[in-house]
């Protein structure tokens, strides 16, 4: 039996502009003057740069809008305008929409310069005798390094690879013999399959001495005891003193677990962290300022502006002219659009970030992070009535110079729990306590989650163990057996 029945459903869509608007919103200040740069170059009808007569041009402009939009003008009932507008003639910002959501994240980063790390790599090719068949390996597998300087991948896979993308028909036995010449190479272990073997190549190739070869057989022969720190079972296995396998793990922690890090040319993404605020103590109390390179100076072109007005006064109007007046009169509602845009940006900018300062106070008076209030995106979103998603965007993304060193806005928010005065207290004044304890342990004997639990709870801080657990994994802080030293 066939039901028929209604359903309403209220939903709300974002004109492009404000998807424009938040995207703006989002961009740190070097992608800004990057979109910035772009808007310039794309729309004639905005110039950058001081004004020369900035109230006579907006009065010019402001009677030039009232102007073709009278009988005299053109409208809708005119002329057609998608009969004479073409897609390059259609702002970014609005052809962008239907391709992109709010939430993309500005994927252009600057890259460092220099001789990319494959290239250095094959470079050093160049000094070994070689066949055609092998440099066709060793190349494939210098291309096989990933950005850590590891290959991680296995030969078989290597040699099906090669077959069918270089049509190279190889053995495994040809590969790991070639492979053996690519972990020659600079750094040390580069094109290791795994940690033990970037150890155990950076160990052959160092000095011999007592405490390398004995670093040498325990990376070698007892790999599974060294990660999991079972000394006992070391000193046992090899025979030696406490201080032969300090000497010889001392060895050990000095090579480099990621040989492609070191390699300062390497193609790696560098992100340049330019601040958006400051925030300077001036006399006890706190200032904010907004980057000046957020704020730039941007105005109507009067060149086109002044082209409408010609129109105006023109008798005898062709259709060519219209054409015109119609590709002018979107040059100029775009640029008009984005200079009101930029304005929104700085005054959400500054709006969100002054709230955030005055709610962490203490904080920025003082630099200790157990000042540090809990404080969500709630908060500053209903202290400012706007929406979480756009104090979000201003938290993720921004950076503020503060008199502790440059920081990243979404740290000084945190959730809450009470202390056992009942207190709201910071998870991140917990989280610096934790470290602090941490760092002061006994590193012989480290204090396993209970124990920290139980200092925890001496401190006035009643938390579960698992949470204990928690904070010390978002902290990066191994378990206690990790953190034993012989």
């Amino acid at each position: 039996m066939l039901k028929q029945f209604l359903q309403f459903k209220l939903s709300q869509k974002l004109s492009p502009q404000q998807i424009q608007l938040m995207k703006l919103i989002q961009l740190p200040t070097q992608a800004f003057e990057q979109r910035l740069k772009q808007e310039l170059e794309e729309n004639p009808a905005l110039e950058g740069g001081k004004e020369e007569s900035k109230d006579e041009l907006d009065s010019d402009f402001d009677n030039t809008t009232d102007d073709y939009e009278d009988n005299d003008s053109i409208n809708a009932e005119d002329i057609n305008v998608d009969e004479y507008l073409s897609d390059d003639e259609i702002p970014d910002y609005r052809t962008q929409v239907n391709n992109y959501s709010s939430d993309d994240e500005e994927k252009t980063m600057p890259y460092a310069a220099g001789t990319s790390f494959t290239q250095h790599l094959v470079s050093q090719l160049n000094t070994y005798r070689l066949s055609d068949e092998e440099r066709d390996i060793a190349e494939f597998l210098v291309g096989s390094v990933g950005e850590s300087g590891y290959i991680r991948r296995e030969i078989s896979d290597i040699v099906d690879d090669l077959a069918f993308t270089q049509s190279v028909y190889t053995t495994e036995e040809q590969v790991a013999k070639v492979l053996k010449i690519v972990h020659q190479l600079d750094p040390a272990g580069v094109g290791a399959r795994n940690l033990q073997e970037c150890l155990s190549i950076q160990l052959h190739r160092k000095e011999k001495t007592a405490d390398t070869e004995l670093a040498i057989n325990i990376i070698d022969n007892a790999f599974d005891q060294f990660t999991k720190k079972h000394y006992k079972k070391l000193l046992n296995k090899f025979n030696i003193t406490e201080t032969q396998l300090k000497d010889a793990i001392n060895e050990i922690e000095h090579l480099n677990p990621k040989p492609g890090g070191s390699y300062a040319g390497n193609n790696r993404i560098v992100e340049h962290v330019v601040p958006d605020f400051a925030i300077k103590i001036v006399d006890g109390e706190l200032e904010l300022t907004l980057n000046g390179r957020n704020a730039p100076e941007l105005h109507v072109s009067r060149e086109y502006n002044n082209m409408l007005k010609g129109y105006k006064d023109a008798k005898d109007k062709s259709k060519s002219q219209k054409d015109a007046v119609i590709f002018i009169k979107q040059k100029l509602d775009a640029a008009k659009w984005f200079i009101e845009a930029i304005k929104q940006r700085q005054q959400t900018l500054f709006v969100t970030m002054s709230a955030i300062m005055h709610y962490q106070k203490e904080y920025f008076l003082t630099g200790d992070e157990r000042n540090l209030k809990p404080m969500i995106l709630k908060d500053i979103a209903d202290e400012i009535h706007m929406d979480v998603s756009t104090v979000s965007r201003v938290a993720n993304s921004k950076y503020v110079d503060t008199p502790y060193g440059t920081k990243l806005i979404k740290e000084f928010f945190s959730e809450s729990m009470k202390n056992d005065q009942g207190e709201d207290v910071s998870t991140r004044e917990i989280k610096k306590i934790l470290e602090t304890v941490v760092e002061e342990e006994n590193k012989k004997k480290p204090l396993t989650d209970e124990n920290l639990a139980g200092i925890l709870k001496d401190k006035g801080y009643p938390i579960a163990r698992r949470t204990v657990a928690k904070y010390r994994e978002q902290l990066d802080i191994p378990v206690a057996r990790l953190r034993k030293k012989i």
